[in-house]
């Protein structure tokens, strides 16, 4: 096949498919359409670039998208705990056993995944940090369209947290089938969340240079050079007019190639995608901090790679000045209510989870990465309190 870039509706239909876990006929059938219409030429460029699978059925329309290396806020970011995953892998066997369109109460439910918990200690439904977790589980199988809730008895999911004698009736969907991946092997025989992954290459092996660092462009905030043999990264600086010529043709986003960085950027923000900043107050503070940082670039000696380590106590202080610096634009909670630590956790996971930082777990130190060098925010010179 000649390879060319995407028409409008062709970039529009992908980024349907990178932005959604998957997208259902009969609650979005205008997208659905249009992916099914421009489904040959997707379906070429997701499996020759990405290597993923286009999975595309009479109900619904999923890409499977499988990252290079896992990331914390890749997972279900309204989970807390493992035992949430792990009650919402029992619900879905429990959804395995029951016909689509099948009825059936919470209690029922919440007795099949206790004799299915694999713990160490068991369930125990008089516990409310136990309920808490299947609360959260339920509502995200709601939310998935996994389940559908039919009626509430006595006083819904929400009153089931404080009290296990809550009753909610739900409906089994067709789309629970499909939630998990097909893999070519038993999951078994996999000791480790790498063994999972390799699985995926198995059958995958033509061009897999390219297609970890499309993966990794694609699925990743930034990609950044690791080592001196950071075989990716060095894929990227090579072929780097190829790829970014590559990427403008069939997305919205330009390339940036840095000694030690590569990310996609927009030009304009656009409302579909996830994008940094956002307006959460976070990712104000964030702007803030790599602001101060860009400023006070003596106080701040990267390594060969760019990076800088911090201890925790350098780290807290360095948020201490930063809000006394900034903190009239802050959101109430952090300038008036929130302690320095609870500032420092919050701002710490927002830097994490968009590949500013990482944290060492050897040493517990905070790294900065080289993309806090690539933007920073400031207040205009009539800002004043907030307004």
């Amino acid at each position: 096949m000649l390879e060319t870039g995407f028409n409008s509706n062709q970039q529009d239909a992908f980024t349907i498919l990178c932005e959604n876990f998957w997208v259902l006929r009969e609650k979005d059938p205008k997208n659905y359409q249009l992916i099914r219409e421009n489904e040959r030429t997707l379906k070429y460029y997701i499996s020759d670039k990405l290597g993923f699978s286009l999975i595309v059925q009479k109900d619904f329309i999923k890409m499977e998208k499988v990252p290079v290396n896992p990331k914390r806020w890749m997972g279900i970011m309204d989970f807390q705990t493992p035992r949430d995953y792990v009650l919402f892998t029992c619900g879905l066997a429990f959804l395995e056993t029951h016909a689509v369109d099948a009825q059936f109460l919470l209690s029922e439910m919440a007795s099949e995944i206790e004799e299915l918990y694999p713990g160490l200690y068991p369930l125990d439904w008089t516990n409310y940090q136990h309920r808490q977790s299947l609360v959260r589980v339920l509502k995200k199988l709601v939310e998935l369209d996994c389940i559908k809730e039919i009626d509430s008895y006595t006083g819904g999911l929400e009153e089931f947290s404080h009290s296990q004698e809550q009753e909610v009736l739900y409906q089994a969907t067709i789309y629970s089938r499909y939630f998990m991946r097909n893999h070519s092997r038993s999951l078994k025989e996999c000791q480790t969340v790498e063994d999972i992954l390799l699985m995926d290459w198995e059958s995958n092996q033509e061009d897999l240079r390219r297609k970890r660092v499309y993966r990794k462009l694609l699925l990743e905030p930034a990609v950044y050079r690791e080592n001196e043999e950071d075989q990716d990264f060095d894929y990227i600086r090579r072929y780097r007019n190829r790829v970014r010529e590559d990427i403008e043709e069939h997305t919205p986003f330009e390339m940036e190639v840095t000694k030690n960085t590569a990310m996609l950027t927009l030009p304009e923000q656009k409302q579909q995608y996830q994008s940094f900043p956002d307006r959460k107050a976070l990712s104000n503070m964030t702007l803030h901090i790599q602001a101060h940082v860009n400023h006070n670039q003596d106080s701040f000696e990267p390594n060969p790679f760019g990076e800088v380590r911090l201890t925790r106590a350098q780290f807290e202080q360095l948020i201490e000045q930063v809000r006394t610096d900034y903190q009239d634009g802050w959101s109430i909670e952090y300038r008036e209510k929130s302690g320095l630590k609870k500032i420092a956790d919050d701002v710490l996971h927002h830097m994490r989870d968009w590949a500013f930082v990482r944290v060492e777990e050897e040493t517990g130190l905070i790294v900065f990465l080289p993309a806090i060098a690539r933007m920073i925010g400031k207040y205009p010179s009539d800002f004043e309190n907030g307004g």
